[in-house]
């Protein structure tokens, strides 16, 4: 049986473990459109920029980081101030086990609380379990972006969905 999960308040010091989450996804996958894996500075310093603005959590079981979920900017002009483009990853040992629901509900709270109204999510097509996990915390799909990323010799369609966080801003 699973031991308990520790959700909790990523810092910079997180980073090589939550890098390590990522850069299969990065390396194997159109799951992320990043093209090569970022450096151990670089991911601390994404780190400490949605902190400064957002929440970044990591999730933690005996220890060990297992999944990761960030709020982020949505886009830059001044009337989006109030939505927030949020991703999770899971560790693929762990998927499955509500991690990924756990850090979002934990997250969109966080969110809320700093005034967020809303959140939205793009997902790489086709990824069922990620379309899942959304709809499971709320999300409701609002569009495709077609042939939108070039990765892996092809392109990919990224699905977008959002979900309420908040009525008004603070």
């Amino acid at each position: 049986m699973a031991s308990a999960l520790n959700i909790r308040r990523a810092t910079e010091a997180d980073a090589p473990g939550l890098l390590a989450i990522y850069g299969p996804f990065v390396e194997h996958t159109a799951v992320s459109f990043e093209t090569v894996v970022p450096t151990v500075e670089e991911f601390a310093a994404r780190i400490a920029k949605s902190l400064n603005g957002w929440q970044y959590l990591v999730a933690e079981r005996d220890g060990r980081a297992v999944g990761y979920a960030y709020g982020s900017m949505h886009r830059e002009r001044a009337a989006y101030r109030f939505s927030a483009e949020v991703s999770a990853y899971v560790d693929p040992a762990c998927h499955r086990q509500g991690i990924g629901r756990s850090l979002y509900l934990r997250l969109f709270d966080d969110l809320a609380a700093k005034g967020y109204c809303n959140a939205f999510a793009g997902i790489t097509l086709p990824n069922d379990a990620s379309v899942g996990l959304h709809k499971a915390v709320g999300f409701e799909p609002i569009g495709v972006f077609r042939t939108i990323g070039w990765k892996f010799d092809r392109w990919h369609d990224v699905a977008w969905m959002q979900r309420a966080l908040r009525d008004r801003p603070l």
